[in-house]
């Protein structure tokens, strides 16, 4: 997924986006190094199985797990697309709103994402894809004509369509398709995002688009 720019200047990474990277990045070292390639139960790995999300009717179950399930990915790809996309939307909004507040923005839309999961799916989670997926739901409500590119498809999408695309996607995958992506958790991190943008846009009588 990417901006339709046509030739804009190269975005510029903003400070808590920057920061969210490179933890992400670390905690996904420290999981390669203690354990390995991303194959077999969580439970057999040392580092993911202290901070995955499991279901809270297991013993398994931590609270800070709400919280540190969103530093944690399921493989490399899995990492370079959920930093990728919030270099891409993060940055633009944590100019548009500030850092603290994108900050509470970003781990409110993760937590939601985390209780989503918890109630509506039993298997243990992770990745900050909640989180992103409210980054995108703030995107497409104050920015809904900009263009993007949804990899594959070589077609521009204007972003508001994009993102009830990728919504009912996550809703048929959650109802229908078994696997192993969290598909409500993503629709609670987009729910939360929606809930929080239109709130703080009507607060602050504000349109950025």
């Amino acid at each position: 997924m990417a901006f339709n720019n046509y030739g804009n200047k190269f975005q510029r990474t903003t400070p808590v986006v920057l920061n969210l990277i490179i933890i992400n990045a670390l905690v996904y070292l420290v999981q390669y190094m203690f354990d390995g390639p991303d194959t077999g139960s969580v439970l057999d790995q040392k580092i993911t199985a202290k901070i995955a999300l499991f279901p809270y009717q297991t013993s398994f179950f931590k609270p800070y797990q709400l919280v540190t399930h969103m530093f944690a990915h399921g493989g490399f790809f899995h990492l370079l697309f959920n930093m990728f996309v919030l270099w891409m939307f993060g940055s633009l909004l944590e100019r548009a709103w500030g850092p603290k507040k994108f900050l509470i923005f970003y781990f409110a839309c993760g937590l939601a994402a985390g209780v989503a999961h918890l109630l509506l799916e039993f298997s243990p989670a992770v990745g900050a894809s909640g989180a992103i997926m409210g980054l995108l739901a703030a995107f497409a409500y104050l920015f809904p004509n900009t263009e993007l590119i949804i990899f594959p498809i070589p077609l521009p999408v204007k972003a508001k369509y994009a993102v009830a695309l990728i919504a009912a996607y996550d809703l048929f995958g959650g109802v229908y398709a078994a696997g192993n992506i969290a598909h409500f958790a993503h629709l609670g991190g987009l729910v939360m995002g929606f809930i929080l943008v239109i709130y703080w846009n009507k607060t602050n009588k504000k349109t950025f688009y």
